[in-house]
C-alpha cells in the first residue's frame, strides 16, 4: 500500500488520461509524493517500485461535482436529517465519504449540509483522520423566506441580506456558494418551475462571493431562474430542468456549466411511494421527468459544459458510485468516453480545480482509479474498481483480490 511521500511506478494498463483523447497503452505513470511527476513510455520509466496493471484500465479519480453527505437517501432523508441528533449525521457523513472514495470518487462538492456538520468531515479527511475524497464545501444553501430548500438551508430576502448570507458562509469556511434560484422537488409547497431568487438578489450573491474569490452554483430548474443566474454570471447550473434553446446557447456562450443529477429525479419518479418516498416528491419528479431528459439533450447538442454530479443522498440516490449517473448520461446522449470527461476534467474546471485534478498528467495531483474492462466502451465498467490512489494515498488496492480469482 502505497504513503504519501513515497514513489510508485503503474504500468501495464490502458490509460484514459480525462482529457478526452482516446484510450493508449504502453504508458507508464510516475508517481512522486501526493503528485504525477511523470507520464512516459513504459520503457523509459524511472527505477522504482513498479505495480502492474495489466487488463486494467488507469484513469484520473472522479469528481461528483453535486453531493449532500448529511443526506442519507433514505426514502424521505428530509425527515430523517431533521429528527436525528448532529452528532449522528456527521458521524454518518464520514461512513459516506469513505464509501465515496473507495468507490473512486476522488474529489466531492457538497452543496448543502447540516450545521456545518461536513466540514468537519472535510477536516478529518484532510488531517488524514479517516480515508475520504477531497471535499469543497459550501454550508448552507441560500434560499428565499419559505423557499426551495429552507429545511437546511439559510433563508435571505434581498440583496443585502443575501450579501450577509453569503458572508456568513464564507466566515464558516465554504469552498463554494451554493444558492436556491427555483423551486425544486423536496420541498412541499413549491414548484420547480418557479423563480425565487430574483436578479438581484443573485448578483448579489455573485459577486460577494467573487470577492472572496469563490464560486456560485445554483440550483435552478425552471426557465426564468435559470436565465436570472446565467445573467448575472453564475458558474453552474444544478439540474437545469426546463431549458430552452435559447438558454443553452447563452450558457454555451458564457462557458456557464450544467450539472444534470440526472439520477436524483429518476430514482424519485421510478421508486414512487411504494418505496416510502412522499407523495409530493413523487408527483413532481413524475411531472418533470421528461422536460429533464430533454433539457441534457438539448445542452449536449449544443456543447453546454456538462459535470457529473448525482445529487447523492436524495431519496433512494446513495452515497458511494457515481456509475448510475454516468450510465444515464450514455443512455441520453453522451459516448462512454464523453461522460468520462465530465467527471475528470471538465468537473475539474467547472470546480475550479482544473489545473490540479482530473487528468493523468504531469504536475497533477496523484489522484488515480483502476478499474476492469473498458469504459471508454462500457461506462459500467467503471463500477469495478481494482485501485484507489488519493492525494498519492492508496485507499483501495484489490489487485491481489483479483489475481487469486
Amino acid at each position: 500500500m502505497k504513503e504519501a511521500g513515497e514513489r510508485l511506478i503503474l504500468t501495464g494498463a490502458t490509460l484514459i488520461d480525462g482529457s478526452g483523447t482516446q484510450p493508449v497503452s504502453g504508458k507508464a505513470v510516475v508517481v512522486e509524493g501526493a503528485l504525477i511527476a511523470a507520464v512516459v513510455e513504459e520503457r523509459a520509466a524511472p527505477p522504482g517500485p513498479v505495480l502492474r496493471l495489466d487488463g486494467l484500465t488507469l484513469l484520473p479519480g472522479l469528481i461528483n461535482a453535486h453531493v449532500h453527505l448529511c443526506l442519507g437517501a433514505e426514502p424521505d432523508p428530509v425527515s430523517r436529517l431533521r429528527e436525528e441528533p448532529l452528532a449522528l449525521t456527521a458521524v454518518k457523513a464520514a461512513i459516506r465519504a469513505q464509501q465515496t472514495v473507495e468507490a473512486g470518487v476522488t474529489t466531492v462538492r457538497d452543496l448543502g449540509g447540516r450545521e456545518y456538520a461536513e466540514f468537519a468531515v472535510r477536516r478529518a479527511v484532510n488531517e488524514g483522520l479517516i480515508p475520504g475524497p477531497r471535499i469543497l464545501a459550501a454550508g448552507r444553501g441560500i434560499c428565499m423566506t419559505g423557499g426551495h430548500g429552507w429545511w437546511f438551508g439559510r433563508e435571505a430576502d434581498g440583496p443585502d441580506e443575501v450579501r450577509k448570507a453569503v458572508r456568513e458562509q464564507l466566515k464558516a469556511g465554504a469552498d463554494v456558494i451554493k444558492i436556491f434560484a427555483t423551486g425544486g422537488v423536496m420541498t412541499p409547497g413549491v414548484e420547480p418551475g418557479s423563480a425565487q431568487l430574483t436578479l438581484d438578489e443573485i448578483r448579489a450573491a455573485i459577486e460577494e462571493a467573487g470577492k472572496a474569490g469563490r464560486r456560485v452554483a445554483a440550483h435552478a430548474q425552471g426557465s426564468q431562474g435559470i436565465s436570472n443566474c446565467v445573467e448575472a454570471g453564475i458558474t453552474s447550473i444544478e439540474h437545469g430542468i426546463f431549458l430552452t434553446e435559447e438558454l443553452v446557447a447563452r450558457m454555451k456562450r458564457d462557458g456557464v456549466a450544467l450539472v444534470p443529477t440526472l439520477i436524483a429525479a429518476q430514482q424519485i419518479a421510478v421508486q414512487g411511494v411504494e418505496a416510502g418516498i412522499p407523495e409530493f416528491m413523487v408527483k413532481k419528479s413524475q411531472a418533470v421527468s421528461a422536460a429533464h431528459v430533454a433539457s441534457f439533450q438539448m445542452a449536449v447538442k449544443a456543447g453546454v459544459p456538462i459535470a457529473a454530479g448525482t445529487d447523492a443522498g436524495t431519496p433512494l440516490n446513495p452515497h458511494g458510485s457515481l456509475v448510475p449517473e454516468l450510465e444515464l448520461m450514455v443512455k441520453h446522449g453522451m459516448t462512454p468516453l464523453d461522460a468520462i470527461r465530465s467527471a475528470t476534467a471538465v468537473a475539474a474546471t467547472v470546480l475550479g480545480l482544473g489545473s490540479q485534478v482530473g487528468q493523468v498528467a504531469a504536475s497533477f495531483v496523484a489522484d488515480l482509479i483502476a478499474v476492469s474492462g473498458n469504459p471508454a466502451e462500457r461506462i459500467q465498467a467503471l463500477a469495478d474498481v481494482r485501485l484507489v490512489i488519493a492525494n498519492g494515498r492508496t485507499i483501495v488496492n484489490r489487485l491481489e483480490e483479483r489475481r487469486s480469482l
